[in-house]
């Protein structure tokens, strides 16, 4: 019993380190402009920040629009998990594919998403598709590398096992592969997850489409400081819920796993 009662002790010791943490920063900003060593009209108070949060959290066009975000970020994140697990165990699993293609891989992985904006917006003009294109470019190199990884780190004695055992193909990507490149698998999404809301988020912004990052570049082009910092609030906000998210979901489905168990002992 003293075991479980230890770590909820160190969990809320972390939570208030990180309470305490934040309400620091929150009055660090709120005392710069006060103190004017930044002009309140690029850096408004936070105290005015969060009354315009409160503003629109009661406006509905305001949840159409973080709707809009997030159902982007949704459908490229999933497209993009769902095509990186099926190319990236292909590759993994032949040697020769992973040969083959790893010149193009580095080739167009670092490769800038924003750099296909005009493409995407040539190619669908100003609709959800363009932003897609985006984020779902983005967000599959994330899980597509980390998949070859995890399969291409099957143990080579564990596999010649079994298939001595007679285990069919099934069994082995089921038993054998899949437990293998899942811990690489839960990090790739984790990451993905990130990449895409931020892509979704600059999709917005540079194309137009309805979203968060609409809103903040139209407050820019306004001069509405206070709403611009509101809705960068909300994006920072939404980051931390979809890591928090992504982080449990990846404890829960790894707790068999040595890193989480260590982690989890610490």
């Amino acid at each position: 019993m003293a075991v479980p009662s230890t770590r909820r002790l160190r969990g809320l010791r972390k939570a208030l380190l990180g309470l305490t943490g934040l309400a620091g920063f929150l009055v660090v900003w709120q005392l710069i402009p006060t103190l004017g060593l930044i002009n309140s009209q690029y850096l408004p108070y936070v105290t005015d920040v969060f009354a315009r949060l409160a503003e629109e959290s009661v406006d509905l066009a305001f949840w159409r629009r973080l709707g809009s975000t997030m159902k982007s970020w949704a459908i490229g994140l999933t497209v993009a998990t769902l095509a990186a697990v099926v190319l990236g165990t292909v590759v993994g699993l032949v040697p020769f594919l992973r040969r083959a293609t790893h010149t193009m891989i580095e080739f167009l992985r670092p490769i800038p998403s924003v750099a296909l904006i005009p493409l995407a917006v040539l190619m669908f003009g100003i609709q959800m598709q363009a932003a897609l294109v985006i984020i779902i470019y983005a967000s599959f190199w994330q899980v597509f590398v980390q998949v070859i990884y995890g399969v291409a780190d099957v143990d080579a004695v564990a596999r010649d096992t079994a298939r001595s055992f007679g285990l069919t193909r099934r069994e082995q990507l089921t038993h054998l592969v899949l437990p293998t490149a899942l811990p690489y698998l839960m990090t790739g999404v984790r990451l993905a997850a990130a990449v895409a809301l931020i892509l979704a988020i600059t999709a917005e912004m540079v194309i137009g489409n309805p979203g968060l990052g609409r809103m903040i570049e139209l407050s820019r082009s306004a001069g509405d400081s206070v709403g611009l910092y509101a809705f960068v609030v909300v994006t920072g906000l939404l980051g931390l819920a979809v890591n928090l998210v992504f982080r449990f979901v990846e404890r829960r489905t790894l707790s068999w796993h040595e890193s989480i168990r260590g982690e989890q002992a610490l």
